[in-house]
């Protein structure tokens, strides 16, 4: 071998290993992801909170390697407009509650939370985990172009009454503001629905427009002043007994991630569900001292009398899927579980 020969040869070898040791670096650099995620909370409130622990969560799986910025509800877009904007690509992932979407998509109105349903978060929560709701989610989106990666999941909002109601019948010949199934649920056990925008409930109650309302949880309610114009709570919320908001992505974007990156996602969902559903757990004992201060009244409804119109429900749900085929699987799924749990 010539001296240039072994010099050639060692050359090659040089490059060739120097390329050996720079490709792991290029592939880790290519793992790096940074997605925007637009919340459906305002910042400062207690949910928002919890989305920036999600999005922390994630990055500590991932070793820092995927980074989702946050921003607060309308940040982005309107709030109407995310689903079409993750849908085109215009940012990666949404928070969101499916109900907003059911009058285009009927499964929906049923992965967002079901009038006079599960009165029990861990029994909503089941059903997705334990009893295919994830993937028939999963389903509901995919016909939608978006992929759902996962729920959170909590309890009841409570309604808000100028008028002391003590039983479900009192609320026939009533004006309630609801929205979503609800509106229909309620409208079939002979409330007067009044679909009012969330900021105007507080004028509605104020001025007699209506006698109850739904609007959100009793935290988010007492900061909106509602202890003001409304001098009863009824509980349970059998309008919202419990409530699953969703990690909703882009298909590309969500399909581009590596299976680690996936399954961080899934892990940091389920953790903050039940983080903030026992949050809220707390919280409202203390804010529901704070509406007594002031007056309020909280009317517990008989659970025999919840039960009778759980019963009468199930011909409401059944309507609402619209005879959509997917729709109507979810529903029974449902009711076959509180058959199971004696709810039905």
């Amino acid at each position: 071998m010539t001296e240039l020969t072994r010099r050639r040869l060692l050359t090659a070898s040089a490059v060739g290993g120097a390329a050996t040791l720079a490709m792991p670096a290029v592939a880790r650099a290519q793992e790096n992801v940074q997605w925007r995620m637009q919340a459906l909370w305002d910042g400062g409130t207690t949910p928002f909170e919890f989305e920036k622990a999600f999005v922390e969560r994630v990055g500590e799986l991932t070793d820092g390697r995927f980074e989702i910025k946050l921003f607060s509800a309308g940040q982005l877009v309107p709030a109407n407009q995310a689903f079409d904007a993750v849908r085109a690509g215009a940012f990666e992932m949404m928070k969101t509650f499916d109900g907003y979407e059911a009058g285009k998509i009927p499964a929906f109105a049923f992965t967002s939370t079901i009038p006079f349903g599960f009165p029990e978060a861990d029994q909503y929560e089941a059903w997705f985990y334990e009893l295919g709701g994830l993937d028939m989610a999963r389903e509901a989106y995919g016909k939608a172009g978006l992929t759902y990666i996962a729920p959170t999941v909590y309890g009841e909002e409570p309604m808000h009454s100028t008028v002391r109601i003590e039983t479900i019948a009192d609320m026939a010949g009533k004006k309630g503001r609801f929205v979503g199934l609800a509106s229909a649920v309620m409208g079939d056990l002979g409330v007067a629905v009044t679909p009012l925008a969330t900021a105007e409930v507080y004028s509605g109650l104020e001025k007699g427009l209506i006698d109850f309302a739904d609007r959100g949880d009793l935290t988010a309610n007492y900061e909106a002043g509602l202890a003001e114009v409304a001098k009863f709570i009824i509980l349970p919320g059998v309008h919202q007994p419990t409530t699953a908001t969703s990690y909703v992505a882009n298909n590309a974007a969500y399909a581009a991630l590596p299976d680690g990156f996936k399954a961080a996602l899934a892990v940091a969902a389920r953790e903050i569900s039940g983080s903030l559903r026992q949050r809220i757990l707390v919280e409202n004992t203390k804010v529901l001292d704070k509406y007594r201060e002031q007056g309020v009244e909280v009317i517990h409804l008989d659970q025999g009398d919840v039960a009778e119109a759980r019963a009468k429900a199930v011909e409401s749900w059944s309507k609402a899927t619209k005879g959509d085929p997917l729709a109507t699987r979810i529903v029974e799924s449902q009711t076959a579980f509180m058959k199971s749990l004696a709810l039905l």
